[in-house]
């Protein structure tokens, strides 16, 4: 059953303060041990790509799981395919690992000189050559984590607190159970 907005705020607060003071806090020291016995539940995030990478051919899966987000975070880089554009997509399934939901989204940009440009991030409705590997994602990460995807409404909630490097009244629920820069990727 899917949390309401206020039970996740107050798990948020657990996690992140409303002032800039947060290196060697009680939230930053809260965090930081619950990543030490997330880490412990690799091999299920693991075992996610494995099912990924077979269910999406063509596409390349990576972890992009990186602290201090809040979230495991995989990604399904486009097939290469027609060299001629030069315009390319990631589709990104995270897994907060403050609350038990989750979220898919998609990140597009230009691809050139081996550097990405003109970085663009989607949430619901993505467009549509993004929709089939968000479905897998979305269905894989229900099935191996049982968490309920975290409505648009309610993760584009302000919220007031600091979510390096976004604060108040920039910061959003998204950010806090998630990552504060969805379009960091590597």
């Amino acid at each position: 059953m899917l949390l309401s907005t206020e039970e996740l705020l107050a798990i948020a607060r657990n996690y992140w303060r409303a002032d800039k003071a947060y290196d060697g806090s009680p939230e930053h020291r809260r965090l930081t041990d619950l990543w030490e016995l997330e880490l412990k539940k690799l091999d299920q995030w693991w075992a996610l790509l494995d099912e990924l990478k077979r269910e999406l051919p063509g596409f390349t899966l990576g972890n992009a799981t990186a602290t201090p987000d809040a979230c495991f975070r995989c990604a399904a880089y486009s097939p290469v395919g027609d060299s001629s554009s030069a315009r390319r997509f990631i589709v990104v399934g995270c897994v907060s690992i403050l609350a038990p939901v989750y979220t898919v989204y998609g990140v597009d940009y230009i691809l050139m000189d081996k550097k990405r440009h003109d970085r663009r991030v989607f949430f619901e409705p993505l467009p549509a050559e993004m929709q089939h590997p968000a479905d897998a994602i979305a269905r894989r990460i229900e099935a191996n984590f049982r968490v309920d995807a975290l409505p648009l409404d309610m993760a584009d909630i302000h919220i007031p607190l600091h979510v390096e490097p976004v604060e108040p009244p920039n910061t959003t629920l998204f950010h806090a159970l998630f990552t504060s820069e969805p379009a960091s990727l590597p």
